[in-house]
């Protein structure tokens, strides 16, 4: 199978699992598992940050910085399609207790003024504004890099009211590869932020968080209540450090494989591509095939072909480590027979 369905998907490297095997470990709650040690300190000197943690998915990450960074009651701003907010589970509202305030951004990024506008005032009716959360890339905005700009403009703003800000970086490298900006100078714009080691850059399990020496600290405390702490977690440690340090550098050419998807996509009849393609992901609107998106997926994998849905109409593709050029090629060929040979499900 041709597996499009997202960057997650990626099996680790022969690499990745010989450094599993070979991992000097101890106890990561005791803060003795020299793997687990060696891959905070790289993750915070990359991010620029005091200290990093590791937690087990980017949806923990993110959890625990709304939890260490709010109280029960107050509002956190967020973009209106961001990944805390649509793929979650409801979790900020059913462990922090905050109530979320959407603010509609252009290609997943909140411009300031708005973000200024959403901040509660100091009014007894109105919950306090104790968080503002980014994402960068932003998902459902098809891969989109968040300007620095935009970042720089709401940090500003923040900073002067005293709110933190944190970034879901899921795919924080994805925007410094397809920038020419490093994840410091992106990071350098926030108090706190999520990377995922297991996304585009391959390794089987695991996130950071990054911020201050006293975040953290606090931080470790909410991963302890959520069973995060693990034991002997450099085996998972290992291969995270080759993928901060050894795969992060060939995002580009996922890049350049979903830019030569979505180019043939859109030569193909039916099709139209819905966004810039930035980054990685490629969202594709099939609603002159007369297909509905699930319809449509089951004719993909009819072909050997996996993707998602992202609306009614709209499929998701993403490209990864383990999808190849000809792969891409392969999968332009069945899309575009798909299409002009008018299959009928039955």
């Amino acid at each position: 199978m041709i597996d499009l369905r997202s960057d997650t998907v990626t099996k680790p490297t022969e690499r990745m699992r010989k450094a599993m095997y070979a991992a000097e470990v101890g106890d990561d709650v005791y803060g003795e598992d020299p793997a687990v040690n060696f891959l905070e300190e790289t993750a915070a000197d990359l991010l620029g940050k005091e200290k990093a943690l590791f937690v087990t998915s980017g949806t923990q990450g993110n959890q625990i910085a709304v939890l260490t960074h709010t109280a029960p009651g107050s509002e956190v701003i967020m973009e209106s399609d961001s990944h805390i907010y649509m793929y979650e589970g409801a979790a900020v509202s059913a462990f922090a207790g905050i109530q979320p305030r959407l603010v509609k951004g252009i290609n997943g990024s909140m411009q300031a003024e708005d973000v200024k506008n959403a901040i509660r005032s100091d009014d007894i009716h109105h919950p306090e504004t104790s968080l503002v959360c980014l994402e960068n890339t932003h998902n459902r905005a098809g891969g989109a890099i968040v300007p620095l700009r935009d970042m720089k403009d709401i940090y500003k703003i923040c900073s002067a009211a005293s709110i933190p800000v944190h970034i879901d970086g899921a795919r924080l490298f994805n925007a410094a590869a397809g920038s020419g900006t490093s994840v410091k100078d992106f990071a350098s714009y926030c108090d706190t932020v999520q990377i995922c080691l297991s996304k585009g850059l391959g390794a089987p399990v695991g996130s950071l968080i990054a911020g201050s020496e006293d975040f953290i600290r606090k931080a470790r405390k909410w991963r302890k209540r959520l069973g995060g702490g693990l034991r002997q977690g450099g085996v998972l440690a290992a291969p995270g450090r080759i993928a901060l340090t050894e795969m992060t550098e060939r995002l580009h050419e996922d890049h350049e494989k979903a830019s030569k998807l979505a180019e043939g996509l859109a030569e193909i009849p039916s099709l139209s591509i819905e966004n810039q393609v930035d980054t990685n992901i490629v969202l594709v609107n099939i609603g002159q095939t007369g297909f509905s998106a699930d319809q449509f997926l089951q004719l993909l994998k009819g072909q050997g072909i996996l993707a998602v849905a992202f609306g009614p109409q709209t499929i998701r593709f993403t490209t990864h480590y383990d999808v190849t050029f000809e792969d891409i090629d392969k999968a332009l060929t069945s899309i575009s027979a798909i299409i002009s040979s008018k299959v009928i499900l039955h």
